[in-house]
């Protein structure tokens, strides 16, 4: 590991590091490690760690076991069921190393006084720059044009190729916490019209540039881009679903980097294929990892007016230093035996009521 991953007078093993304080010995299980999380892995085993890497789509008797003797349990994208969560012997956290927790089974966490934290604010302003970049993407052709330049060298100015300019659209934003409001204030850089749907945003947090619609139906026929930036819990599932995707104008276009299931997949399918909807910029899918075969969206990789990311607007070299900051912080709170700090406004985890503190956040 380079000297230069800690900074001066923080390494782990150091009397002001992140981990200083935590026991001799203790284990750590991490899930998704096709994420590379470098720095946390080896702070935790120069700490004293015994640290278990384990692949997406672990089973849950594979995981459950690993858990079994854990203190620590760091996941991302792994499904952390009732099973894995009451297989616990003396799990001290589980650290969501990201923003989303609705593959972690709340209730069952704080029935067995098991902490849960995530990493909300490590990559707002990181997510919105991709979410504009591919929603800029849509709007100048990027991915036919650029097939065409690699397949012929060279294309002239046919009408084929003609893009759209994005001042003066209207961009209608589904959320507008961190990565929304970051999102809104790009777009208006670029002098197009915002909209956005967030019920849960009180009102003197309201951009001032950005019009307040009371519901999807409201918004949605006045939209030219459509991005999503809301939560998924049970109440966000399929919120954008064959109704909602039909009041979009079919000149429009869906940017979705918030979590696949936010969004009727198989009607965003159908309507692309039928050319009710312009286009879409996809970097999150309801079953991941997208796959040419054998998957329901597969058909999507052949669509000129359908870009796909593999769920990296989040990966930047800045971002994933925050990132790993924030998640051996909370490492060490929990090997410390101290409250785990919760800076997310996620009512879930606000509902928690041991092991854990509260900090202010602007979400």
């Amino acid at each position: 590991m380079s000297t230069e991953a800690f900074l001066p007078g923080a390494m782990p093993g150091h009397p002001d590091g992140p981990l200083s304080g935590a026991p001799a010995r203790f284990k750590v299980v991490r899930t998704d490690r096709e994420l590379d999380l470098g720095r946390v892995d080896e702070a935790l085993r120069a700490a004293g760690g015994d640290v278990t890497l384990l692949p997406d789509g672990v089973s849950e008797e594979i995981l459950a076991r690993e858990v079994a003797d854990a203190d620590l349990l760091l996941m991302c994208y792994a499904r952390i069921g009732r099973r894995v969560i009451e297989s616990a012997g003396r799990l001290r956290a589980i650290i969501k190393y990201g923003v989303g927790i609705d593959a972690i089974d709340m209730d069952a966490a704080r029935e067995h006084g098991i902490p849960v934290v995530n990493v909300p604010a490590y990559a707002e302003e990181t997510v919105a720059e991709g979410a504009f970049a591919l929603l800029m993407g849509l709007f100048k052709r990027f991915k036919p044009i650029q097939q065409a330049m690699d397949r012929e060298g060279w294309i002239w100015p046919e009408q084929r190729w003609l893009g759209h300019d994005l001042a003066g659209k209207t961009l209608g934003l589904i959320g507008l916490g961190r990565i929304g409001r970051s999102m809104a204030r790009m777009a208006s850089a670029f002098r197009m019209k915002v909209l956005a749907v967030d019920p849960y945003l009180p009102s003197q947090r309201w951009p001032g540039d950005v019009r307040r619609c009371e519901d999807l139906r409201e918004m949605l026929p006045a939209c030219d881009a459509v991005s999503i930036h809301c939560v998924l819990n049970p109440g966000t599932r399929h919120l954008l679903g064959a109704a909602e995707i039909a009041l979009l104008k079919p000149s429009a276009v869906l940017v979705n980097v918030s979590r696949g299931e936010i969004v009727d997949e198989t009607a965003l399918l159908d309507a692309l294929r039928a050319g009710r909807l312009a286009g879409a910029a996809l970097d999150v899918y309801g079953r991941e990892p997208l796959a040419r075969e054998g998957h329901p969206l597969a058909p999507l990789y052949g669509m000129d007016q359908v870009l796909l990311w593999p769920h990296l607007t989040f990966y930047t070299h800045e971002a994933m230093r925050r990132l790993e900051d924030e998640t051996l912080a909370r490492c060490g709170e929990a090997l410390r035996g101290e409250p785990l700090t919760v800076r997310s406004t996620d009512p879930r985890l606000r509902a928690q009521k041991e092991c854990v503190r509260f900090e202010d956040a602007q979400e």
